[in-house]
Parts: structure tokens; C-alpha cells; sequence
């Protein structure tokens, strides 16, 4: 819907399964950069949609994360997600240095060393999927569980808190207005809760994520209470968000799209690159994340922006921009893998990708391992999706074996 000439109004609200935002799609093919309207903020922002643009934006100096805080920003959710010491609204050189220092922890070998760890984790989930017996939620037994275990682990929280720091950043994610007042007092807790967590790991460390990152050294570099406080909270975050949700969209897709599974059957060693394929592919958010500010003038795709605008990018629509990924809007488990921005991209790219993606390896490849006979145990039309949060997943995805 547009509110004059020059801003269209984006609610950014369609959650019909995975099927692509037709909002976005229009926006997208635009021959140039819209001005949006979202549903908070008291602003408008610009609109980029291209690869290669989002991909300037998201590598720019020019354009500032660090520019929006104590700025009523244009966004999706009523209570701003990031806190402003938080890496996601760094700019370089300093941003540069906690990613740098954080991501010691998060190294491909690290990662490695973990796996067991993850493996042992889905394994126990789907023993008591396999105990209860079809049909069972995979999104209750596996997608809800096993990001969140494994990060929560990692991070060496003990058992008895999980339900606590799940509830408390469930509240974080919810786009409805009437829950400002519970996210802004949910966001307080957490940090509370890991700036303690972080002393005491200061004093006395052990083998989790937050001792190891504690323990990061670039020189004498090192990252502080306060950063290491918000990293932990990040990553708490992301263990209800992307891995999460990417579980049971994959799932989904597996099982709604039987040429994926014959082919992986067939294939097997292609898991990873087809699971790259069907992030690259999956509407996993509802509209757009955190903007940037122009800090001078800059000229892209034809239209000037001023100083002092903000500035969207979407990476949903840069995942099917057809001058990258060729016959973009299909998902084609033998398309040859060139890097996709569901991760994000430039310095603000996630940190934990190969936490991430080994999560995805294995929950999906220990689900057709044990249960090779895996299909929906309703119509996919029965399927019910969230329509709460900025998230696009299936709130249930019953079946059988």
C-alpha cells in the first residue's frame, strides 16, 4: 500500500508457509530503491533488494549500524531487539575487533570438537521422539530443542535455568505491541542474568563458549565484562532463531518435496550443499532486520541518498536475485553453491555460521538416518505457521514413520 508518491507502507505481515512475501517480490523488481514505511519508528528508510547493492550496503563505512542508537528506528518489533553495546550495532574498527576476538571461539575446528556434543544432544531428542512414536511433533522433539540445548550448553548454563532464559528471549522475538513492556523487561533480565555468568567465569573458568571467549587474546586485546555479556546474550538469541527455525522449514521441505529427499537418498554426501541451496531458498524472517545511517550523501541504483537517511536491506530478496542465482526463485538441490546472505554478509555477517550449519548437518542428517520412512502426518495445508514473531516457521510438524 502506498502512503504518497514516495513511501509505500510495509507491514511485512505474510506468513502463508514458505511461500515467497509477493510485498517483497514487488519491491524487489523495481527499477529502483523504494522508501519504505514498517510498522514502528518514527522514521522512513530506504529499501535496497539487489546482491550486489546489499552486498555495498553491508561493506559500506559510509553506512553506520552504530548510526541508529538512541534513534527511534525504523523496525518490525515494538522493543528494539539489540542492546547498543551489542556487536550487531558496532561499526569498524571496533566491531572488527570483537567479531575478531569472539570468533576464536567459533573457528571451524572449534566447532569440529563440538559436534560430538551435538550429535550426542539430537540423538537423545530423537530417542524419545522414537519412545512416544508417531505421530510426534518434530518441532517440539527436535527444532525447538536442539539449538537451544546445544547453545545453552555450550555456553555452560546449568539445566535448571534453560526454561527461564528460553521465556525470556521468546519475548524478545514477538512483534505485537501490547508485549513491549514484557521484551524491554526480559531484555533487562538477560543481561543481568550473563553479566553474573561472566564474573563468575572471569574467576573460574571452565570448557563452555563464554570461558573460551573470555580467554580470546589479539595481543593485548581482550574482550570486556560488558561485551562478553552481550555476546552471551547474542548468542542466546540465535539459539531460538535461525538454527531453530531453519530445522523445521528444512523438514518441512523434506517432507513436502519428495524429489529433495530421493535426491539426498541418493546422494547423501551432497547433505551440506543442498542444505545450502534450501537456505538460500527459504523465506526464513518476515521482512527486514536492523537498518544502517547514511553518514554523507551516497548515490546507488539511481537515487540519492541524504545524510541522516535510514537504510533497509533485504536479504531475502538478494537471496533470489536472479543475476546472482540464476532461475532464483527455484530450489534446485544440484545448483552449484555460491555464497547466499541468510547468514548476513559484510561485518556484520553472523559469527557462529559453522555452529549453525553443523546443527543443521546434523539434526537433519540424523532425522533421515533414524527415520528413513519419514513423512507428514497431516495435509500440508494443516500445517499452522507462526504469525506472532518476525520468525517464518511451522508452529507444529506432526508425522509419522
Amino acid at each position: 500500500m502506498t502512503a504518497d508518491n514516495e513511501t509505500t507502507i510495509c507491514p511485512f505481515d505474510f506468513s502463508e508457509a514458505l511461500e515467497f512475501d509477493p510485498a517483497l517480490a514487488d519491491l524487489m523488481h523495481r527499477d529502483s530503491p523504494a522508501r519504505i514505511r514498517l510498522p514502528y519508528g518514527d522514521a522512513d528508510a530506504w529499501l535496497i533488494t539487489g546482491f550486489d547493492s546489499v552486498k555495498q550496503v553491508t561493506t559500506d563505512h559510509r553506512f553506520s549500524r552504530a548510526g541508529i542508537i538512541g534513534r527511534d528506528y525504523p523496525r518490525m518489533t515494538p522493543e528494539p531487539i539489540v542492546s547498543p553495546e551489542s556487536i550487531n550495532v558496532m561499526d569498524p574498527p571496533h566491531s572488527s575487533r570483537v567479531r575478531h576476538l569472539a570468533s576464536q571461539a567459533f573457528t571451524q575446528q572449534q566447532v569440529d570438537g563440538m559436534r560430538h556434543r551435538i550429535i550426542r544432544l539430537a540423538d537423545l531428542l530423537l530417542d524419545d521422539m522414537e519412545k512416544e512414536g508417531p505421530p510426534a511433533d518434530v518441532v517440539q522433539h527436535l527444532s525447538n530443542m536442539l539449538p537451544q540445548h546445544t547453545i545453552l550448553d555450550l555456553l555452560g548454563i546449568e539445566r535448571e535455568e534453560w526454561p527461564r532464559i528460553q521465556e525470556s528471549v521468546h519475548q524478545l522475538l514477538v512483534v505485537g505491541a501490547g508485549n513491549k513492556e514484557a521484551a524491554g523487561s526480559a531484555k533487562v533480565d538477560l543481561t543481568a542474568y550473563f553479566a553474573k555468568l561472566v564474573e563468575q567465569r572471569r574467576t573460574s573458568p571452565g570448557p563452555d563458549l563464554i570461558s573460551a571467549m573470555a580467554a580470546a587474546r589479539e595481543g593485548e586485546e581482550q574482550l570486556d565484562d560488558k561485551e562478553l555479556a552481550v555476546m552471551a546474550l547474542m548468542l542466546a538469541l540465535s539459539g531460538q532463531d535461525t538454527a531453530t527455525c531453519q530445522i523445521s522449514n528444512i523438514t518441512y521441505l523434506l517432507l513436502t518435496r519428495p524429489e529433495l529427499r530421493e535426491h539426498l537418498r541418493r546422494r547423501p554426501e551432497t547433505l551440506t550443499d543442498v542444505l545450502q541451496e534450501m537456505l538460500r531458498h527459504i523465506s526464513f524472517r518476515k521482512g527486514v532486520g536492523i537498518p544502517r545511517v547514511a553518514l554523507e550523501d551516497v548515490e546507488l541504483d539511481g537515487v540519492r541518498i541524504r545524510e541522516g537517511d535510514f537504510v533497509h536491506v533485504s536479504y531475502l530478496t538478494a537471496n533470489r536475485d536472479p543475476e546472482r542465482f540464476p532461475d532464483s526463485h527455484a530450489l534446485d538441490p544440484n545448483r552449484p553453491y555460491q555464497p547466499h546472505m541468510t547468514f548476513g554478509w559484510g561485518g556484520h555477517r553472523c559469527i557462529a555460521v559453522p555452529l549453525a550449519m553443523a546443527e543443521l548437518e546434523v539434526a537433519i542428517g540424523r532425522l533421515l538416518e533414524r527415520f528413513p520412512g519419514l513423512r507428514l502426518a497431516v495435509p500440508p495445508e494443516e500445517v499452522r505457521w507462526d504469525t506472532e514473531t518476525i520468525r517464518r516457521f511451522p508452529l507444529e510438524l506432526p508425522v509419522a514413520w
